[in-house]
């Protein structure tokens, strides 16, 4: 673990080569964990953000986190939201309500989905390829990033095949980007203490993120810290997504968050508190020289830290997230409408741009209405307090 250990050089000389673009190295960025001052760190990471995005826009994207089943036969630590095979509590979600979910998405001026769910035993590769062809036939225009890591590594073991054949396998029945779950923390340890190393080892992650990158996938990389986990374990993280990113270039961002406890195996596991978050966020965005997005959490972190995450490293707020059941199983309830997204981002004194979900251009509201017109009978009556996007935005 030496390779991974605080650096002996001081926080000032290590900020010092982040602002002049030099690489810092996985030790350095344990030594700013530990010792930088945490506006410091903000005023660092805000320069290095400014290099690689405008510094007047802040970015967010809307769209849907569809979790097509809860049923996995892993059991990590860290998740309230799975149910083992045979549970009352089990679901499969019809392909009538994911189409009526995606509805939803594009008349509240959604561009994609995320679909991913547990690792359901059940469930064959022809069911992932209808399911695709299903979504990609009858809403053309949603982007469709879907199935993390395991899910891959599941079917290909499943179908005894290679993680690339599954993948062109889904990329021909219109699969066309990757989500970064299922990553946690990328350190054999920690992963076998919580329970995720079978579902995936550090280098099954990474090498399903390989295989997508090379069939020209883009995909995301995330990290979820907080789980009893050492600061070496973190940075060790960093440098292995950060390697994969210099071997291939295909990630799009980076977007870590906080362990929330509430009803998982990890109970008494302390809290991560806001501070801890915002220097995590500042010392990442130093780290990824290679990656141009990182996203702030207000998912996990609430609205406020969402927003200030944006003076500490980050260009982008994420989605709105119209749905969202795997944090909020564990404690976490907040939602978004665009107009309060677009609220957020001008108070923290930006101009807020919706995007696609990678991130290739942005979006107008113009550009979405016809669809959103189109489906705006598909609303339920808990999401129509969303829908004030959907207005014309009065100066």
């Amino acid at each position: 673990m030496s390779h991974f250990a605080p650096s002996p050089r001081s926080t000032a000389e290590i900020l010092d080569d982040a602002l002049a673009g030099r690489r810092i190295s996985a030790g350095e960025a344990h030594r700013l964990l530990l010792d930088g001052n945490l506006l410091d760190l903000g005023l660092a990471a805000q320069q290095v953000r400014d290099r690689h995005n405008d510094p007047a826009v802040a970015s967010y994207n809307i769209d849907r986190n569809i979790n097509y089943t809860n049923v996995c036969v892993y059991k990590c630590r860290f998740c309230a939201f799975y149910r083992p095979p045979g549970h009352e509590e089990g679901y499969l979600v019809p392909f009538e309500e994911i189409g009526r979910k995606v509805e939803e998405t594009l008349a509240l001026n959604g561009t994609g989905i995320l679909l991913q769910g547990g690792v359901n035993p059940d469930l064959p590769l022809s069911y992932y390829v209808d399911l695709l062809h299903f979504l990609r036939d009858r809403y053309p225009a949603i982007h469709r990033h879907c199935f993390s890591p395991p899910e891959i590594k599941f079917l290909a073991r499943k179908e005894r095949k290679s993680f690339g054949e599954i993948l062109g396998i889904l990329q021909e029945a219109g699969l066309m980007s990757i989500p970064g779950g299922g990553a946690e923390i990328l350190s054999d340890d920690i992963r076998k203490e919580v329970l995720a190393y079978p579902k995936a080892s550090p280098e099954e992650w990474l090498d399903v993120m390989r295989q997508a990158h090379r069939l020209g996938m883009r995909t995301t990389a995330t990290m979820m810290y907080g789980m009893g986990e050492d600061l070496a374990a973190r940075v060790e993280h960093f440098e292995r997504v950060r390697a994969l990113q210099d071997e291939t270039g295909g990630f799009t961002a980076f977007i870590s968050w906080t362990f929330q406890h509430e009803h998982t195996d990890l109970p008494d596991v302390p809290e991560t508190y806001a501070h801890e978050y915002l220097r995590t966020l500042a010392v990442s965005r130093l780290f990824f020289d290679n990656i141009q997005h990182l996203q702030t959490s207000w998912v996990t972190q609430g609205k406020k830290i969402g927003q200030l995450g944006l003076a500490f490293g980050a260009d982008d707020m994420g989605s709105i997230m119209i749905e969202e059941n795997v944090v909020s199983a564990a404690g976490a309830h907040y939602k978004m409408s665009q107009d309060e997204m677009e609220h957020l981002i001008r108070a923290a004194g930006f101009q807020p741009r919706q995007r696609t979900n990678l991130y290739e251009r942005f979006v107008t509201r113009q550009e979405t209405a016809e669809l959103a017109a189109r489906y705006r009978h598909a609303l339920t009556p808990e999401k129509r307090e969303l829908a004030s996007a959907l207005l014309p935005v009065v100066a």
